[in-house]
């Protein structure tokens, strides 16, 4: 692997260099710095994770530190090493837990000027202006996620009912099919009806749909983390 420092000019890295500089995972975080929850442009918020208490033992202090938090209307704000890199994080009060949210570095960001720069700054219309506003207060309620709906998803699903009841794949065999020697097919064809049969292959790590239960690990993030929700 190389570094591009210069025009045709790299430094060469080796596997075994680029793990030298991992940074070993942590189970704890120090909180650094307290902000206004407003302070922080949405742009950075990256991928959020549940945070429960380890044990009994640390449930006192977690209550206090979420009911601080909620208190004051503040964002914690540290640094934390998951993966072999290091994360600049947020922590703040979610119901009864908390929520960290991994953020961008500043110069993970591209600057909104660069891409905006040619449009008009200009006052609109008054009367479009106008219209825009009633439509926006016509349409304006609270947000329940709910409401919305992966139509893929939605469409996958009626391909799948479909295809089932067209006999496609045989799914009301409840026995794998063994795979001849040498054969990938009918492998597939198992692993389809197993997929199926367990409901479509729920995700597992990356959604935050579902609360880890309360002996998870405490300071470091659960697997489970909140569906993508950000640009």
């Amino acid at each position: 692997k190389g570094f591009q420092y210069a025009k045709d000019q790299y430094v060469l890295l080796d596997d075994e260099e680029i793990e030298g500089v991992k940074l070993e995972s942590k189970k704890t975080l120090e909180l650094t710095q307290f902000v206004e929850a407003e302070d922080i442009d949405e742009i950075y918020f990256e991928k959020p994770y549940y945070v429960v208490p380890a044990d009994d033992l640390a449930e006192e202090a977690f209550i206090v530190l979420r009911e601080a938090l909620r208190r004051t209307g503040k964002v914690g704000l540290g640094q934390l090493a998951m993966r072999g890199r290091e994360y600049v994080v947020s922590i703040k009060a979610c119901g009864r837990g908390l929520v960290m949210e991994t953020l961008r570095y500043a110069d993970e960001v591209n600057k909104a000027a660069s891409y905006f720069r040619d449009i008009a700054d200009s006052d609109p219309d008054e009367d479009l202006l106008d219209l825009a506003t009633t439509l926006i207060d016509k349409k304006t309620g609270k947000f329940d996620a709910s409401d919305f709906h992966d139509r893929y998803v939605e469409a996958l699903k009626e391909l799948i009912e479909r295809k089932k009841k067209g006999k496609t794949l045989n799914l009301d065999d409840g026995k794998d099919e063994k795979a001849p020697s040498g054969s990938n097919v009918v492998d597939l064809m198992a692993a389809l009806k197993k997929s199926i049969g367990d409901g479509g292959g729920k995700a597992k790590a990356g959604s935050a749909k579902k609360a880890p239960s309360k002996k998870a690990p405490a300071k470091k993030a659960p697997a489970k983390t909140a569906a993508r929700k950000r640009a």
